[in-house]
């Protein structure tokens, strides 16, 4: 049992905006990568595959921080700050809306077998 939390921010942009929107997303990498406890802060667009199936919010960054407070930390950088305040919130934005979403791994047993 780990305290890492891992994160989902998944980005639905607006008509037409999905090549900009990646690129001032992919932007945010290299500094949050420096953060403390920053493990990964990973950029990904869908795609498509058979085994899997589509939904509205093309560009997800798959992040895993090594606590909460870490996470926090990255939340309250003006860069992230400056980012969900002109291209989320703002009405003149790229993304129509964005859903974020965290999870731990906390209470799952490690010494317990997946399949019997």
């Amino acid at each position: 049992m780990t305290s890492r939390v891992y994160v989902l921010a998944q980005f639905k942009p607006k008509a037409g905006k999905e090549a900009e929107l990646f690129e001032i997303l992919k932007a945010l990498e290299p500094d949050s990568y420096r953060e403390e406890g920053c493990i990964q802060y990973m950029l990904t667009r869908q795609i498509d595959h058979p085994s899997a199936s589509r939904n509205e919010y093309p560009i997800v960054f798959n992040e895993i921080w090594e606590d909460a407070d870490c996470w926090a930390a990255h939340g309250r950088r003006k860069q992230i700050q400056h980012f969900f305040e002109t291209q989320v919130k703002a009405e003149a934005s790229l993304v129509e809306d964005a859903i974020v979403t965290a999870y731990s791994d906390e209470g799952y047993n490690y010494d317990e077998p997946i399949f019997e």
